[in-house]
């Protein structure tokens, strides 16, 4: 009797399992909803809630979970989506440091994982690490290039920079270092700060002591106006240059007065309306907007969450590809959506045009960066 009982409850659970394998596509989604970096998690996991719940026939679920901007609880996440989820695919995290820390999980686990933070360093060069990673965020080396060239082009003979003690700042720093250099534009002072400090008046006395034309704030989120407010308090009168971390309405709504007149070499979504209608995101970019707004609220919108909705187009992309090869929930299917990311080919987004290859695993061109400038605590396109 006990045997037969063994039996028949091993293969119950044999087939529970294998109901369970291919029944659906489980996506594992990181975000920093609170913390330092919630401007930028917050829109991120209100647009998951609006990626599609049926793809390539199967139904899909996303697993939320915040790892309140803390590197450490991001791995955590990462290991309890990969080992105990058993998730197809991860969505996250949203800063840098932790989506580098995360490279170890992914690889072990053999999960494709589409990061939403920018740096460079999460994607390149794709080793058997980053073979996994893959990221829709414009990189630090294009925005830093984005910000030296109207630099130049505006007069600017010297630049500062500050930003953040971490992997952004980073960075984003050795970035803006070779794009000056390239241009021999000195770089006369060079400062960091946490992402949760309340003061930056030493650094700025020092950045103002080494009189740049401009400075250059190498940090994302509401954190980042700290610096510009200092300046501004302090007598700063060059010009301000964010990196594209900032692009949302909070850093407008705390920045205030202070970010008037900067500079932020942005993702075309936020100035979606002011695109020239042969732009190849324009007509993306305003669905996208005018459905987050819908669901959020007028002005709600910002870069961070539509790095969210194009993990979503190439998920449902890449998807469809993988399930010819292997259902969801095996070891397979992970390695053919891998396969599928990494060859996508012409697909339109909110921020540009994807074209993906084994060496480059995010596929964007300079179509994907726009120059805009706060105007009236508003994004004004930049010619």
């Amino acid at each position: 009797m006990k045997r037969q009982a063994i039996i028949a409850l091993a293969g119950a659970c044999i087939s529970m399992t294998a109901a369970d394998i291919g029944a659906q596509v489980k996506i594992g989604v990181i975000v920093s909803a609170t913390g330092p970096a919630a401007s930028l998690g917050i829109p991120e996991k209100n647009t998951v809630a609006m990626c599609p719940k049926t793809i390539g026939g199967k139904t899909v679920e996303y697993l939320v979970q915040d790892d309140a901007t803390d590197t450490t609880n991001a791995v955590q996440v990462a290991k309890k989506l990969t080992s105990e989820s058993n998730v197809d695919a991860i969505i996250g995290t949203s800063t840098t440091p932790a989506a580098l820390a995360m490279l170890d999980v992914i690889a072990d686990s053999e999960t494709p994982t589409i990061s939403l933070a920018s740096s460079i360093r999460i994607i390149d060069p794709v080793d058997a690490k980053r073979t996994w990673m893959f990221k829709t965020p414009q990189t630090d080396v294009m925005m830093a290039g984005a910000i030296v060239e109207h630099m130049t082009k505006s007069g600017v003979k010297s630049i500062g920079y500050i930003g953040f003690n971490d992997a952004l700042g980073e960075a984003f720093f050795a970035e803006v270092d070779k794009a000056a250099k390239a241009r021999s534009l000195p770089l006369v002072a060079n400062e960091r700060f946490a992402p949760k400090d309340t003061s930056v008046v030493g650094q700025s006395l020092k950045l103002i002591a080494a009189k740049p034309d401009a400075v250059i704030v190498g940090a994302s989120g509401t954190p980042a106006a700290l610096p510009a407010r200092t300046l501004v308090e302090q007598g700063y009168k060059g010009k301000l240059y964010f990196n594209h971390g900032v692009a949302n309405n909070d850093f407008l709504r705390v920045g205030g007065k202070d970010v008037e007149n900067a500079f932020v070499p942005a993702s075309p979504v936020i100035v979606a309306a002011q695109l020239p209608d042969n732009h190849p995101s324009k007509k993306i970019a305003q669905d996208y907007v005018k459905s987050y707004e819908a669901a959020n609220g007028p002005g709600s919108v910002a870069a961070f969450g539509s790095y969210a909705w194009d993990a979503c187009l190439e998920l449902a992309q890449s998807i469809p590809q993988a399930l010819k090869t292997a259902q969801p929930g095996t070891k397979e299917f992970r390695r053919a959506l891998r396969d599928a990311l990494e060859n996508i080919k012409d697909l339109g987004v909110t921020n540009g045009v994807v074209n993906m290859s084994k060496t480059d695993h995010l596929g964007l061109d300079n179509r994907a960066r726009v120059m805009v400038q706060v105007k009236d605590g508003k994004w004004v396109l930049q010619p």
